[in-house]
């Protein structure tokens, strides 16, 4: 059984679904155009996914292999509906941007692939924790794009965050520089797979140093002589 530091370094990094697995990408690049728009739905994602593979776990041993896949859709299903009902009451302005991506939720291959490969397999703790590192490392590669689409875009960091978080959070936009100097590519779809490309690249030349780097021999430090007099004294 893996350990959870195992289950936490391939959710975030060596497996992360984003970068990696290259799984979900249409929510992640159709609504990665600002922080507010990736966090919400990074949210979301995290607590379908800690959510399902908790419930597929507690079920894994009393659902028969032919229902097995229509039952973890429909725990998918019902759990996105829950989530939706609660964005619809609570952040409804961001529930309306957001539209259909998070109904999608349910046909997101993170989720169900999750569901299927680790969390029937395995008991509820671990599985909780699979779904919510597979999550969280979702949610990251999410507000990574948004944010750097966001700026290059509009110059704009953290705009709009009241829409999440109330009206307090209206203060955390940070102008960077003067919005019509933005890129306008960055914000279009298209620049949505270019961004995603380039962390893509920065993430396979980071393993690549670190494999060359653990991959260099160590040189040991040769021990000094002794020398023996005819006397056998060793000095």
């Amino acid at each position: 059984m893996a350990s959870f530091r195992e289950i936490a370094t391939n959710g975030l990094w060596k497996n992360n679904p984003g970068l990696v697995q290259l799984l979900g990408l249409c929510p992640l690049l159709g609504t990665s155009n600002s922080v507010v728009n990736a966090l919400g739905l990074g949210l979301a994602t995290i607590l379908v996914l800690t959510c399902s593979n908790a419930a597929v776990s507690l079920i894994r041993r009393s659902v028969p292999a032919s229902v097995r896949l229509p039952v973890f859709v429909m725990l998918i299903a019902g759990l996105t509906t829950c989530i939706e009902l609660l964005m619809h009451a609570w952040t409804y302005e961001l529930y309306q941007i957001l539209g259909i991506f998070i109904p999608l939720i349910t046909t997101n291959c993170v989720i169900l692939g999750r569901a299927e490969a680790f969390a029937a397999k395995h008991g509820v703790l671990h599985a909780s924790f699979d779904g919510l590192m597979m999550g969280s490392g979702f949610a990251l590669v999410l507000v990574a794009l948004g944010a750097l689409r966001e700026l290059l875009g509009t110059g704009t960091l953290f705009a709009n965050m009241q829409l999440l978080f109330g009206p307090a959070a209206a203060a955390w936009q940070l102008e960077l520089f003067p919005q019509d100097h933005g890129l306008l590519l960055a914000i279009l779809p298209p620049g949505a797979f270019l961004v995603l490309g380039l962390l893509i690249a920065l993430k396979n030349q980071i393993d690549a140093r670190l494999a060359a780097r653990s991959a260099q021999p160590t040189v040991s430090t040769p021990v000094a002589e002794r020398r023996v007099r005819v006397t056998g004294v060793i000095e």
